[in-house]
């Protein structure tokens, strides 16, 4: 049955490329012939940044080429004119790489302190004026200019998250996992595991300048530990997955910056053994019609389908992906999403019919550490 709908979707990719001349220009583009997109690798076995294309028919992945060598570069973000590279360096005293894309190769600019221990995630704002990145060890979100050359300047700003959560285990202090812009308020938002919050930030780019909103964040269920956080691009609503919760939260998105939840659902089918398993990574797909969320220990990626109203309702559960999904990534177009098995050391592709489905290319390559993905637009 997967395969026929495989079959289908591709079907569907195809009439798309060969509509006459005269298709109104509102209609879907034909897909790439190629796709490049990054990976970011941590753990036993990293290498680095590693590059690799993606056939826009097949879905076959390249054999992945190490462009940048470098220890824990587990989170990617790229300028919007995707001229520079930046990678965390996750490690005790964490520190920024900022490089330049030269063809098929990267060219390290330099590297400074993230002012925090484990950088964890970052971002780059619309005027590709300033980095923020988060500290997982220390629980802390720090903003870096950027120079008119791609490099980083020493931290403008940096705040020290403060609270704890009710496990013991994971929430003794406060763990910055994810940080994120809003689409058109000028906000960075930033998912703290170990305080259960989502801190709102006011962002002065000139100065590269954090200041607490007010309110000063949104709320999981006490416990869950969010982890990512993915916008609908219009703005209105953000969604939230939480880590040891097993679930994504839908929060509509106030006047003030603030963060109201008006749903929360289950990332497991019903009935699942949640024994070891936990979410790593969310994505809206750019249409903003679906959302993805990614279930390690049960290897499994959730599907929902996005309403008017931005509430979800489950379209599929994509079972059997490559062993801890730590991350994925979507092409910008909307057309595939890349798995990142960082325990099976693979890279899978999949492909995105036109209602959000998954569809199993069984298409694969040996990638060790895999951790991120990141298109290139």
């Amino acid at each position: 049955m997967n395969t026929i709908r495989l079959l289908l979707a591709a079907l569907a990719v195809v009439l798309v490329g060969c509509q006459s001349a005269d298709t109104p220009a509102s209609a879907p583009k034909a897909a790439p012939a190629q796709y490049v997109f990054y990976v970011g690798t941590s753990g036993a076995g990293a290498q680095g940044v590693l590059r690799c294309t993606l056939d826009g028919q097949t879905g076959k992945i390249s054999a992945p080429v190490v462009v940048a060598e470098a220890k824990s570069a587990s989170y990617l973000a790229l300028s919007r004119d995707s001229k520079f590279l930046y990678a965390t360096a996750e490690a005790a005293e964490g520190a920024v790489a900022s490089y330049a894309v030269e063809g098929d190769k990267l060219r390290l600019l330099n590297t400074e302190a993230s002012k925090g221990k484990g950088p964890t995630h970052l971002a780059v704002d619309a005027a590709r004026q300033n980095l923020i990145v988060v500290n997982y060890g220390s629980g802390s979100t720090t903003a870096l200019p950027i120079k008119a050359d791609g490099s980083l300047a020493p931290a403008s700003s940096s705040i020290q998250h403060v609270g704890a959560g009710p496990n013991a285990a994971r929430q003794a202090g406060p763990h910055a996992h994810g940080v994120y812009f809003h689409p058109t308020n000028g906000r960075a938002y930033v998912a703290d595991l170990g305080t259960d919050d989502i801190f709102i930030y006011r962002f002065d780019a000139a100065r590269g300048l954090l200041t607490p909103n007010e309110p000063k964040s949104g709320r999981v269920t006490a416990g869950f530990g969010p982890r990512h956080l993915a916008f609908h691009p219009d703005g209105k609503f953000a969604y939230a997955n939480t880590e040891m919760g097993l679930t994504v939260s839908v929060f509509q998105v106030e006047q003030n910056g603030g963060l109201t939840e008006v749903q929360r659902l289950p990332t497991l089918p019903a009935g699942a053994d949640a024994k070891g398993a936990s979410t790593a990574e969310i994505f809206v797909r750019p249409d903003g019609k679906t959302l993805y969320v990614s279930n390690r220990g049960h290897d499994s990626i959730a599907v929902y389908s996005i309403g008017q109203d931005g509430k979800l309702t489950l379209l599929q559960h994509m079972l059997g992906t490559p062993a801890m999904p730590r991350g994925f990534g979507l092409s910008a177009d909307g057309r595939w999403l890349v798995c990142a098995g960082q325990k099976s050391g693979t890279l899978n592709a999949y492909h995105i019919g036109p209602d959000g489905s998954l569809y199993d290319t069984k298409q694969s390559v040996a990638a060790p550490a895999a951790a991120a993905i990141l298109f290139v637009p």
